[in-house]
């Protein structure tokens, strides 16, 4: 039986149409508690039920690079959706990226993104048992963050996002993690990776975790190419597809 918030986004799915055009992505709207979020929308090509996955931007905001990943997604048979946690804002410099990061409300953020997993479920199009996340930098955070507050989700995954240390909140995670983290990250150090693995692990949690040595901070989605590593990168997101793909069990 569908939540009240379930049964509201369900009732905007039948009126705006649940199918989403082939190829394409759209904006799409859905409630967050009493506010109305909105997100970046893309779908499969087939008919039927395909996993869902909800894909979290950095800190610069719902650009170009997250949308072409929703769209990835998309093309691999994911029904994937990106919330706009900044409302319409995106930076384009790292002082103003700071200052949105910095000025988002986590409460706003994880109640969007609960909101973007009950869109999700509430579609005829999602397998309701297979819906996954993933996120980079302050996005893999809050993939972390999702997992812990949605334990039924299928599958998480951290590019490089702020980890726990809490030994009790470690324990009480149950979804499966795969994480891609730069050992040369001044941010997130590898000791703080090792120390959650570890803990993670000794809990009997399902953790795969991988260091890149020379890799630093954003080295899988930052344009730059100082920071940009072609071939950790292209191996970070080999892991990720075939993680998601036998965590979510995708129809080939």
């Amino acid at each position: 039986m569908l939540g009240k918030t379930s049964a509201l986004v369900f009732g905007m799915l039948l009126a705006a149409g649940a199918a989403v055009a082939q190829g394409s992505g759209k904006m799409i709207s859905f409630p967050s508690g009493s506010e109305t979020a909105s997100a970046y929308l893309a779908g499969p090509s087939g008919a039927g039920r395909h996993p869902g996955l909800v894909v979290i931007q950095e800190w610069w905001g719902l650009n170009d690079f997250v949308k072409k990943k929703t769209d990835h997604f998309a093309g691999e048979g994911y029904v994937a959706l990106a919330p706009d946690l900044y409302r319409g804002k995106v930076a384009t410099d790292p002082d103003t990226a700071h200052q949105l990061m910095r000025g988002l409300p986590e409460d706003r953020a994880l109640r969007d993104l609960k909101g973007a997993v009950a869109y999700l479920l509430a579609r005829p199009d999602v397998e309701p048992k297979k819906i996954g996340v993933i996120g980079w930098c302050m996005g893999g955070g809050y993939s972390l963050s999702l997992a812990l507050a949605e334990p039924t989700l299928g599958a998480g995954v951290l590019y490089y996002g702020r980890l726990l240390t809490d030994d009790a909140t470690i324990a009480s995670l149950k979804v499966p993690l795969l994480g891609n983290f730069g050992g040369e990250d001044q941010g997130i150090p590898p000791d703080s990776v090792r120390a959650f693995e570890t803990k993670a692990k000794a809990s009997g949690k399902s953790i795969d975790f991988k260091i890149y040595p020379d890799a630093g901070h954003g080295f899988a989605s930052n344009p730059d190419p100082k920071v940009f590593r072609t071939e950790d990168a292209r191996d970070a997101d080999a892991r990720t597809e075939k993680f998601l793909e036998k965590t979510l069990e995708k129809k080939k």
